[in-house]
C-alpha cells in the first residue's frame, strides 16, 4: 500500500537532502515539491521490494503460455532442431513480435516493446529466464532495482530497433543482417550484460568487467554458430544497455526519480502488449 506522510521529512528524489514532507521546493537543488505529495518514502520501499525478477519470469511465461493456447492447430509440439513447444507464428505477432516486417512494412512500432516478452518455443524461454535469473539480481545489487528495470526495457527496445532496421539500410551492416521477424528476452539479457560491463569499468572492478564480457561474447558467438539466433538484436541490447548504464551513472546515488522512469516503462510495456493483442484480435475479425 502507499500510504501517504503529511509531516515530518523525506529524501529529495533528485539530491538527496531533508526536505520537509510539505516544501514546496528543495532548497539545495530547486526541485519542485520534492516530497512528492507525500509519497515519497512509500515510492522508495516499492522500488527497493518490487520483485522485479519475478515479474519478468512470471510475466513471461504467462505470455508464453498464452501464446501456446491461441496457436491452436498451428503449435509446433516437437518441431526441427530443439523446437519444443513452439506457438505459431501468427499467436507471436497477436502478442507483439518485432521484426523488420512488422516494424517497417506494417509499421506496428509497439512491438519494439513487446517483444521481449515472447518466445519461440520452451528451450528459448527456459535458457533466457535463467540468464534473467542469474543477471539480473546482480546488477540490482549494483545499481538497485529502478535502474535494472530501465536498462532491461531501454536495451530490448534498442535491440529490436537494430534488428528491425538493419534489413532496410542503404548500407550493409557486416555481420549484422537483422531479422524479418523476431523475439525473445536475449537483447534484454544482452542489456544486462551490457550494462554490468559499463559498471565494471567504471568502478574499476575488473572481475565483474571480465565476467560481463566473457559472458557477452559467449552469446554473441554462439549467436552465429547457432541457425535462427538474431544476433544483431544481441549486439543491438548489450550497446544500450552499456549505454543506459553511461547515462544513468552507476557509481551515483540511486535517485527517486528512477522510479518513475522505470514504472513508466514497464507500464508502456503492458500497454504495448495489450494492444497488440487488441489490435491482433481486430484484424482477426475484419473482413480480408
Amino acid at each position: 500500500m502507499l500510504k501517504r506522510r503529511t509531516t515530518g521529512s523525506v529524501v529529495c528524489p533528485s539530491c538527496g537532502s531533508l526536505v520537509g514532507v510539505r516544501d514546496d521546493k528543495c532548497y539545495t537543488c530547486g526541485r519542485a515539491n520534492p516530497g512528492l505529495w507525500g509519497f515519497g518514502p512509500a515510492l522508495r520501499q516499492l522500488g527497493t521490494d518490487l520483485g522485479f525478477v519475478e515479474i519478468v519470469i512470471g510475466a513471461t511465461a504467462t505470455i508464453y503460455v498464452l501464446t501456446l493456447l491461441v496457436s491452436g492447430p498451428g503449435l509446433e509440439v516437437v518441431g526441427r532442431g530443439m523446437s519444443i513447444l513452439a506457438p505459431s507464428q501468427s499467436a507471436l505477432l497477436m502478442f507483439g513480435m518485432s521484426g523488420g516486417v512488422p516494424v517497417f512494412y506494417y509499421g506496428w512500432w509497439w512491438t519494439l516493446l513487446s517483444a521481449s516478452w515472447l518466445h519461440g518455443n520452451f528451450l528459448h524461454i527456459l535458457f533466457n529466464m535463467l540468464w534473467v535469473r542469474d543477471l539480473a539480481p546482480a546488477l540490482i545489487d549494483l545499481i538497485g532495482t529502478p535502474r535494472t528495470i530501465i536498462v532491461y526495457v531501454v536495451s530490448g527496445f534498442c535491440g529490436f530497433l537494430l534488428s528491425s532496421a538493419a534489413p532496410f539500410s542503404p548500407v550493409p551492416i557486416p555481420f549484422l543482417g537483422g531479422s524479418a521477424f523476431s523475439m525473445g528476452a536475449s537483447a534484454s539479457v544482452l542489456g544486462l550484460l551490457g550494462a554490468l560491463l559499463h559498471y565494471g569499468r567504471k568502478s574499476g572492478s575488473s572481475y565483474i568487467h571480465a565476467t560481463a564480457l566473457n559472458y557477452a561474447l559467449i552469446l554473441i558467438l554462439m549467436g552465429f554458430v547457432m541457425p535462427g539466433v538474431d544476433n544483431t538484436a544481441h549486439v543491438g541490447g548489450f550497446a544500450g544497455g552499456y549505454a543506459i548504464s553511461a547515462v544513468f551513472n552507476p557509481l551515483k546515488r540511486e535517485r527517486g526519480d528512477y522510479l518513475f522512469i522505470a514504472l513508466l516503462l514497464l507500464l508502456a510495456t503492458l500497454l504495448a502488449i495489450g494492444f497488440a493483442v487488441v489490435h491482433g484480435l481486430y484484424l482477426m475479425r475484419s473482413p480480408a
